[in-house]
């Protein structure tokens, strides 16, 4: 794309594994952990929750966990939608900003429960199916994608996601070709040793005054 100045390093949640390898590791692994497509603050989704609650429970059959993102959560109607079926529902925090402290811990707690669960699923193919593959989830994806209010056509929605990934909509994927999609998508290839990122971020060795330097010692490409 004559993009300059810019390095693949791979997505954040790759370095969490690197830096907690047995962070939330069961002898055990048990049921599904369900991720229902959320909105944001900015973007409400309509959708029919107990519509979807029924399809998870046809297909599921072990103990489910439903992890709703916390605006979602924070609506007693939609946590009664799974709660009403049996389910288990959780949140794993904000998200936070480059601005605020909140979230920090928000892939954590998630490392944690994928790790205890044998699925991963939802009705949309998104980053959590990704990482839940990649520490050894089964995948699947089903149900009513649901739709954001004013959704952008531009981005192509759930055709475009069908088109590129046909064969990762079902009820169960093949767990070998999870796990690859998972590590291109993530980018392990990609990974960076820690001395690369001090160098590409301008950051000094761990100890050594404030941890980072000026701007003017940037260092560019």
């Amino acid at each position: 794309m004559g993009r300059r100045g810019q390095y693949l390093i791979g997505a954040p949640w790759i370095y969490l594994l690197y830096q907690e390898p047995e962070l939330g590791v069961t002898s055990e692994r048990k049921g599904t952990i369900w991720y229902p497509f959320h909105g944001w603050e900015k973007y409400s989704v309509s959708g029919d929750h107990s519509r979807l609650a029924d399809e998870i429970r046809n297909v599921e059959t072990g103990p489910v966990t439903v992890c709703l993102y916390w605006l979602e959560f924070a609506n007693p109607d939609i946590r009664r939608a799974y709660e009403s079926r049996g389910f288990r529902v959780i949140c794993h925090g904000e998200r936070g900003s480059r601005w605020e402290h909140k979230g920090r811990d928000f892939l954590r707690r998630q490392l944690i429960q994928l790790r205890r669960h044998r699925r991963v699923a939802s009705n949309r193919l998104g980053s959590a199916l990704f990482y839940g593959a990649s520490v050894g989830c089964e995948m699947a994806v089903y149900g009513d994608p649901m739709q954001y209010d004013d959704e952008r056509p531009e981005y192509g929605g759930t055709a475009r996601r069908l088109r590129l990934w046909p064969e990762l909509h079902s009820t169960h994927v093949d767990p070998g070709l999870a796990g690859e999609v998972a590590r291109r998508e993530l980018g392990f290839d990609y990974q960076a040793t820690p001395e690369e990122l001090r160098r590409m971020f301008g950051w000094k060795p761990s100890g050594v005054g404030t941890g980072r330097t000026s701007p003017r010692h940037e260092v560019r490409p």
